[in-house]
C-alpha cells in the first residue's frame, strides 16, 4: 500500500521529536501497525521483547543479569527493563523519536518514562490504543497456523495458504501453536486487561487515541496516521 504523505514536519512539530506508545491486546495486529507507522514516520519501532532478547543474546552486562533471572523462572524487574530501554532509545537512530511496542507494561514503568522524557526536555509520549472486540480476537488467534520450518504465520480465515494445511514456502504441515487454543487465548486476554488497564488509565486524556483495530490493516493504519496528524495540529510548534 502507499503510505499517506506527511502533512506536517517532525522538525516543526512535537518539538522536533515524537514518542509513540502502541498498545493493543494479543491478536490485534499491533506488530503490523508498528512496522507501518515506523516506516511512515522514519523512526524505529522498539519492542521490549526483542530488546530483551537482543541484550541477552549479545551478553551485555544488562543481558547477563536478565538471563540469570529468567533461567531461574523469575520475571525481569522494572529497573532492569527501564535501563535496557534507555540504552536503546539513546542510539542515534532515535534522534527524531521512537515508537514503543510493549512498554510501559506497568504504571511504575509509565512513571519512569514520563520522568525520563521530562529530564531530557522531550515531549510526552502519545498513546495509540488498538481496540478490538473480544470475539474477533478469539476468532483471529484461534485461526492462526504456523509453519514449523520457516516460521511463517497464516490465518485460515483471512490469509490461508494456497494449499490447505501446508506452507506455501516449503510444503511443511502447518501447526497450531499451543497459545492459540481458545482457552489459552481467553486467559491471555484476561491477563492483558488486568495488566494494561491501569497503564491506559495513567495516560487517559488528550494523549490517548483509541483506534478501532477490528478493521482491515490498511484502514487501521489510516486512522492511526489521522490521529497523529490531528495531534500535531494542536501541538505548539518549535517556532512558536
Amino acid at each position: 500500500m502507499t503510505h499517506p504523505r506527511l502533512s506536517f514536519s517532525l522538525k516543526d512539530r512535537f518539538g522536533g521529536f515524537v514518542v509513540l506508545l502502541l498498545f493493543g491486546p494479543p491478536g490485534c495486529g499491533k506488530g503490523t501497525q508498528a512496522r507501518m507507522v515506523s516506516s511512515w514516520l522514519g523512526i524505529p519501532a522498539v519492542s521490549t521483547g526483542d530488546l530483551l532478547r537482543a541484550e541477552v543474546g549479545a551478553r551485555t552486562p544488562l543481558g547477563v543479569v536478565a538471563a540469570a533471572i529468567m533461567e531461574t523462572g523469575g520475571l525481569v524487574g522494572d529497573s532492569l527493563v527501564n535501563a535496557m530501554l534507555v540504552r536503546r532509545v539513546e542510539h542515534s537512530d532515535c534522534a527524531r523519536g521512537f515508537l514503543l511496542d510493549g512498554f510501559p507494561r506497568t504504571v511504575a514503568q509509565a512513571g519512569f518514562l514520563d520522568d525520563y522524557l521530562a529530564s531530557r526536555q522531550l515531549p510526552p509520549g502519545r498513546v495509540i490504543h488498538l481496540e478490538v472486540e473480544r470475539h474477533t480476537l478469539i476468532d483471529r488467534m484461534s485461526a492462526r497456523r504456523q509453519c514449523p520450518v520457516c516460521g511463517r504465520i497464516y490465518n485460515t480465515l483471512h490469509q490461508p495458504p494456497r494449499s490447505n494445511g501446508v506452507c506455501d514456502n516449503d510444503g511443511a504441515v502447518l501447526i497450531r501453536r499451543k497459545d492459540d487454543h481458545e482457552s489459552i487465548v481467553r486467559q491471555r486476554l484476561k491477563e492483558y486487561d488486568e495488566l494494561t488497564g491501569p497503564v491506559l488509565h495513567h495516560y487517559c486524556g488528550p494523549r490517548l487515541h483509541s483506534i478501532d483495530g477490528g478493521q482491515p490493516a490498511e484502514r487501521v493504519f489510516e486512522d492511526i496516521t489521522a490521529a497523529i496528524q490531528w495531534a500535531s495540529e494542536r501541538e505548539p510548534s518549535s517556532a512558536a
